[in-house]
């Protein structure tokens, strides 16, 4: 077993991020931190300040982004 260093915080981050990527792989330890991630934000406030949009309004406006972007006006 792995001996760290308990006092030193850094010591601890490094060999604790190293085992995730050994044991899950560098996307499996991102996806495992982001779940322990509190995130920032208030997502209530900000998911009422959205505008309400029409559903048929919104697939029109996507049916137009792909037109364009099939015609090469957009990237």
């Amino acid at each position: 077993m792995l001996q760290v260093n308990l006092k030193k915080p850094m010591e601890v981050q490094v060999t604790g991020m190293n085992a995730l990527k050994e044991a899950l792989g560098p996307i499996g330890a991102v996806r495992f931190i982001q779940m322990y991630s509190p995130g920032y934000g208030d997502y209530t406030k900000e998911h009422q300040a959205l505008p309400e949009i029409d559903p048929d309004e919104a697939i029109a406006r996507v049916r137009e982004f792909k037109a364009m972007k099939k015609q090469g006006l957009i990237c």
